[in-house]
């Protein structure tokens, strides 16, 4: 492939992961199954009862994980069976879905039922307006993943199947959104009656923020927070990621010769190397511009 016409793919398929990624994080910020999950989970058991959505039983990267495996199984199936890719793809999405808000409702339903000695009530109206909110977020994550797995594919003639590639990036997507959107939507949402940056208490357990801008907070409040910041800065991170993990390969086609071959590799380690340099710059430049850590001031004192 020529290097241009590879850049163009790689274009679509970080376009892609960059709308998957995003979606991925407001899915997860919906049903609370973000890292700071665990704290909804323990607000009850703390008699703070609330409204927020609580349907974690697995992390985001297995989540996610198996819906897109499902969304890939059942469309290479349906390709194998001549049907269109666009066509294939979508009903694969779309059984996947089906299959996740299954274990939404039994999620939510099995751990709140099992909350009732704490007196958390299951809210069906919650319920009731939640659960089509993360089925279409999960829809779109997993139509996104599998367009770019079936690029690999079809066009960049990668040996993994779809169904293995879909798998690995959906563990992806899942890993990166509960690493790069859960501390904008645990450090900022759950917890804003306590002072920016001083950690969490062990006296604060549990007692997340439960009133929104108007009534009371629940997922889909959440969902509307983390969709200024958190989500998009999601879906660049995993958009980044698909397009730099390809784009030395790109450049410097393997194809043509094994010199060009251990070329993209170096070229991989030394974007890697910048990338670390860089992001210790920024942390550098974040505490100078923001002073020092409250207990950096205790120790110098």
């Amino acid at each position: 492939m020529e290097p241009l016409m590879g850049m163009g793919v790689l274009a679509l398929m970080g376009a892609a992961a960059t709308i998957a990624g995003t979606t991925e994080d407001l899915e997860s910020d919906v049903g609370s199954q973000s890292n700071p999950n665990s704290q909804v989970q323990l607000a009850p058991q703390m008699m703070y009862p609330h409204r927020i959505y609580n349907k974690a039983i697995s992390g985001e990267p297995p989540s996610n994980a198996l819906i897109c495996a499902i969304g890939g199984t059942v469309a290479s199936v349906l390709m194998t069976a001549s049907l269109s890719v666009i066509f294939a793809i979508a009903i694969g999405a779309l059984v996947a879905t089906a299959v996740h808000g299954t274990y939404c409702i039994t999620a939510y339903m099995g751990r709140t039922a099992s909350q009732k000695r704490f007196r958390q009530p299951i809210y069906l109206d919650i319920l009731r307006s939640h659960t089509p909110v993360m089925m279409g977020y999960a829809f779109i994550t997993t139509f996104c993943i599998l367009v770019v797995s079936y690029i690999m594919v079809a066009v960049l003639a990668h040996p993994f199947p779809l169904t293995l590639l879909a798998f690995i990036w959906g563990i992806t997507v899942g890993a990166i959104g509960s690493s790069t959107g859960d501390v904008h939507y645990g450090a900022e949402r759950e917890f804003q009656n306590v002072e920016f940056g001083s950690g969490l208490n062990a006296a604060n357990s549990g007692n997340i923020v439960r009133k929104a801008e108007s009534g009371l907070r629940n997922g889909i409040d959440n969902s509307w927070f983390c969709a200024k910041f958190g989500g998009p800065v999601t879906g660049l991170a995993f958009g980044m990621t698909v397009f730099l993990s390809g784009w030395v390969t790109a450049v410097f086609n393997p194809a043509t010769s094994l010199t060009m071959g251990w070329l993209s590799v170096a070229a991989g380690v030394i974007l890697v190397l910048l990338m670390i340099i860089w992001n210790r710059k920024i942390e550098v430049a974040a505490r100078k511009a923001f002073g020092p850590y409250k207990e950096e001031e205790e120790v110098a004192a």
